[in-house]
């Protein structure tokens, strides 16, 4: 079979890296830092092309670009840079009494040549984010960002084309081949950031060689409110984290369990919110993003139009703009469990909302369906919350707000199963791109176990017996 030029191209940078991976991999933490000191420059330097980038994809405010693209990147950077001595240094742990005479430690190695397939929802944040575990990590990366935002993917092109060599670090731009044929080479570890569906693709291919993987996924991530919440706070924040970036945020809230004594209340304080966020017509607003494509455009008012046939309640919005692939933030009630929009991943500005009466009753729903990337509560009470956490399974999980950990480095971020596999951010995205190699080194002349060894006799069965008995 002949290969394309693009599968040429790929195959030789990716055998370039390979054969510059120790070179990379024996840096030492001065050029490691070095290194992210200069990625940070250069996301500083192009600051204003990454708002427009992202106004031209999605017409995202500047703001909104400095939130939650260029700031959580800038963070993860100064976060990396403090920490790497002490990530990168050796790990002695303790040798037990029968390996008298040893010492033990766990040194951190590069994997080697990576692959980090990132989405289109924040392109530069989960682009850059898990690049720089990877760079801290001592690894050469092969970059896929989506296909679906050509501007900011170009833009990332050529500023990593500034500071890294190919062999170090490389981007292919294009449409879903390009990922395809990557996941088939024989990566040390593979990054990937999109839907469950395709994260099981990328898991497959990865097995044939073997490769290792981190699956940041998604999922419908719950909130439940129960009588006891501040409603107003609670409005507030659900309505900046589901509606921020036009709702397509992997952790932001899906849909809503409300207390029953409380739901006109919040629904009038939401209402308020949105409003006082994007005013009486998100349209017009400048602070209110874009769906990302037609396509899924037309998902989003597939569910909306067969959720409402279904007997679901437009309490807010609703309104929409093909042209423009505008859909104003939008509550439903009464939704039908069986229909689409609580069957499938939202990830759009249509928020259901439940009411319920039984806590019981809205833990054993969320039991019965794949385990959430993120799970948020609001109340007061301290046996409520202590109840959830201990019933369910989350992959992350806010209390009185909603998807503030993911700025927290210290954290690990990332799913549980259905909604990931594996572990970024801080620490734990420089693992995610390691091995952790285990090392012992016998400095005693003489070891416990070469009293041991054959022949065996009465005496050193004696010893083993004792051995198995006390220690």
């Amino acid at each position: 079979m002949i290969k394309k030029e693009w599968e040429k191209t790929i195959d030789t940078i990716f055998s370039e890296q390979l054969k510059n991976q120790y070179n990379i991999g024996n840096t030492d933490v001065f050029e490691r830092k070095t290194k992210l000191k200069n990625l940070l420059n250069l996301i500083l330097q192009y600051r204003k092309d990454i708002q427009k980038a992202m106004f031209e994809d999605f017409k995202k405010a500047p703001a909104e670009v400095d939130l939650t693209e260029i700031y959580t990147v800038t963070n993860e950077i100064n976060h990396a840079i403090k920490h790497l001595n002490a990530w990168m240094k050796p790990h002695y742990v303790a040798s037990p009494i029968t390996l008298l005479g040893t010492s033990s430690y766990i040194h951190y190695e590069p994997k080697g040549v990576v692959l980090i397939i990132s989405p289109w929802n924040f392109p530069f944040n989960l682009t850059f984010g898990p690049l720089i575990s990877a760079i801290a990590a001592g690894n050469c990366v092969i970059i896929k960002p989506s296909e679906h935002t050509p501007n900011s993917t170009a833009l990332m092109k050529k500023m990593l084309a500034e500071i890294f060599p190919v062999n170090e670090v490389a981007v292919f731009e294009g449409d879903s081949s390009i990922a395809a044929y990557l996941t088939q080479l024989p990566f040390n570890h593979i990054f990937f950031t999109g839907s469950p569906a395709l994260g099981k693709k990328v898991m497959k291919s990865a097995a044939e060689n073997l490769c290792s993987v981190t699956l940041e996924l998604g999922g419908k991530s719950p909130v439940i409110i129960d009588e006891s919440a501040d409603l107003s706070k609670a409005a507030k924040r659900i309505a900046w984290a589901k509606f921020l970036n036009n709702g397509q945020v992997c952790i932001a809230p899906d849909y809503l369990y409300v207390h029953e004594k409380v739901k006109e209340e919040f629904l009038s304080l939401l209402k308020v919110q949105i409003i006082g966020f994007y005013g009486e017509e998100p349209a017009l607003s400048k602070d209110y993003s874009r769906i990302v494509n037609q396509t899924h455009f037309n998902r989003l008012k597939q569910y909306l139009q067969d959720a409402i046939l279904d007997g679901a309640v437009l309490e807010i919005g609703g309104e929409m703009n093909a042209e423009e692939r505008f859909i104003a933030p939008t509550v439903l009630s009464n939704v039908n469990l069986k229909s689409a929009i609580m069957q499938e991943e939202i990830f759009g500005p249509i928020l259901p909302l439940m009411v319920y009466q039984d806590l019981n009753e809205v833990i054993q729903h969320i039991q019965q369906h794949e385990k959430p990337l993120a799970l948020y509560i609001f109340s007061k009470q301290n046996e409520v919350i202590s109840k959830i956490m201990r019933e369910t399974r989350a992959g992350g999980t806010v209390i009185n707000h909603n998807t503030l950990h993911f700025f927290n480095n210290e954290l690990p971020f990332g799913g549980s199963n259905n909604s990931g596999i594996g572990k970024a951010h801080g620490k734990y995205g420089f693992k995610a791109f390691s091995n952790a190699r285990a090392v012992m080194k016998q400095w005693s002349p003489v070891s416990a176990l070469d009293l041991l060894m054959p022949p065996y006799g009465n005496f050193k069965q004696k010893i083993i017996d004792l051995t198995i008995r006390f220690f």
